[in-house]
């Protein structure tokens, strides 16, 4: 998969994730619903302007969807001797651990209310 398409894909999952349709986001853009499902289905590639105008109406950072995490590209500059160079965080992986320490936190939760009702 290319990386436009993966960057696109990010996209759309962030979309879905916080219930918007695609008509809302291409409405928040100015753009048509074609335009904007071009651009998420990664027929169409998109400048940063356009990636950070996204972002901005799914709240999240353009490194998010990129899947860089800034701290790790600045060690990884640091440490190459070399001056540049980047290293991609893999972000699924640290929404996995996130959201499992949610749910442990839940059940907790939902067996200390299940304790109170029970009595």
């Amino acid at each position: 998969m290319s990386y436009t398409k993966e960057v696109a894909l990010k996209i759309r999952k962030m979309r879905e994730f916080k219930g918007f349709s695609q008509d809302y986001l291409a409405s928040e853009l100015s753009l048509s619903q074609r335009q904007y499902q071009r651009l998420e289905s990664g027929a169409q590639d998109m400048g940063i302007t356009r990636l950070e105008e996204i972002c901005k109406v799914l709240e999240v950072a353009p490194s998010e969807i990129l899947g860089i995490d800034e701290k790790y590209v600045i060690e990884n500059c640091t440490n190459s001797g070399f001056g540049h160079g980047f290293t991609i965080n893999n972000l699924p992986e640290q929404l996995i651990a996130q959201y499992q320490a949610q749910i442990q936190q839940l059940k907790e939760e939902v067996a200390f209310l299940r304790g109170l009702v029970e009595k």
